[in-house]
């Protein structure tokens, strides 16, 4: 008898994307399962994960942590692999159908890669993967036969409202933002900003660095530059507009004018959903809309001079070549930074474009000169914080 149960591997599992995910699964009464979990530090949360879900391997990408870890608790059904090898290995394996790809950062690369490689499916929830190597992962996916479908909540808006209409009748997309903690903030409050502050979102409850992304509105840069390889857009047809209620998620204009939304609460777990089960739409376990409730959406266009990073992204996605994984490697490391107090919140994005500015730009890099720059781009920062 076929096994019709989409195995899913969760890379990232105990993140928020990764949480929300194995909510799914838990919810999908059989239709999805869970094939294998990563973890990175929170080993913990990982075998009380594996007790919950049986997958059958659970990956701890970091051999030094899982080294000195009991895993005494750990399921007899599940086997134990350890590093980023062992990763590459379990996302190829046939008893794997989809990868979400949930670690943050250039981390979650390889992961994506290996993926990709064997022709699976990538749930996308790292957008650090297409800003870094955008092209080479678009290649490689049409060349193994593995497809992308994404899970930030805004390009999976952009997925949902494209169908409406030919891609070729794409006018523009409208990325929607929340603006952050600091959205009305003027200059003189941003050099000002403190670590708990920055942490504080209004509407998403997210990692550390996605929510301190959010807060300089570099989230958004770094979804224009993933939106233009994922859609094959040009630079100048990717616009961000501030929605605080977070609700229109994002939208399509066609080129007669139509302009098509999508709209959900701000519930990870829909978009993660519809990732899974494309092009299927199921009942979930995410939160609907109660339309017996006076709701309003408010829509105002950014300030790019209190957040250039907006106008930052916009050159790197015209940019393409080596201008991406230079920018997401300096963002990491400033926000690392800032998160350890060692560089103000203004700053952010000055050292960022510094970084890049200052970098050997390379239009048609490989893999490899990608990597090498995302550590460069890395130890500038620090000399720069250090200077």
């Amino acid at each position: 008898m076929t096994d019709l149960t989409t195995k899913i591997a969760v890379l990232g599992s105990t993140g928020s994307i990764g949480r929300s995910t194995l909510d799914v699964i838990a919810a999908s009464h059989g239709t999805l399962s869970t094939a294998a979990i990563s973890a990175h530090s929170n080993l913990d949360q990982a075998v009380e994960q594996a007790r919950a879900m049986k997958p059958q391997w659970l990956v701890a990408t970091d051999p030094v942590r899982a080294s000195g870890f009991d895993w005494s608790g750990l399921p007899r059904e599940t086997e134990l692999v350890v590093g980023e090898d062992g990763l590459a290995d379990v996302v190829s394996h046939d008893e794997v159908d989809v990868v979400v790809s949930a670690i943050v950062g250039s981390a979650g690369l390889r992961g994506t890669w290996a993926g990709l490689e064997a022709g699976k499916r990538i749930a996308l929830a790292n957008k650090e993967t297409l800003v870094m190597a955008g092209p080479l992962v678009m290649q490689l996916a049409e060349r193994s036969g593995g497809r992308i479908l994404p899970v930030d909540s805004e390009h999976s808006a952009i997925h949902q409202a494209i169908q409406a209409g030919d891609p070729s009748h794409v006018h523009r997309i409208i990325l929607t933002a929340s603006g952050g903690p600091f959205r009305n903030h003027s200059l003189e409050q941003l050099s000002q900003v403190t670590v708990p502050e920055a942490l504080a979102h209004p509407t998403w409850k997210m990692g550390k660095k996605i929510t301190i992304d959010s807060a300089t509105m570099m989230n958004k840069a770094l979804e224009m530059i993933e939106a233009r390889w994922l859609f094959d857009l040009a630079p100048d047809q990717i616009e961000v507009v501030i929605h605080p209620q977070s609700v229109i998620h994002s939208m399509v204009e066609f080129i007669d004018g139509a302009v098509v939304a999508q709209l959900s609460p701000p519930d990870m777990k829909l978009p993660i959903q519809y990732a899974l089960s494309y092009p299927q739409r199921w009942p979930g376990p995410a939160e609907k809309l109660d339309w017996t409730r006076v709701q309003h959406f408010d829509l105002e266009p950014p300030d790019v001079e209190r957040f250039p990073a907006l106008e930052l992204g916009r050159e790197v996605a015209g940019l393409g070549g080596t201008a991406g994984a230079v920018l997401n490697a300096a963002n990491e490391a400033a926000v690392h930074e800032f998160l350890n107090e060692q560089l103000p919140f203004h700053e952010i994005v000055p050292v960022c474009r510094s970084v890049l500015e200052h970098h050997d730009f390379d239009t048609s890099p490989s893999l490899q000169q990608l990597i090498q720059l995302d550590a460069w781009a890395r130890q500038e920062v620090s000399r720069w914080v250090c200077a």
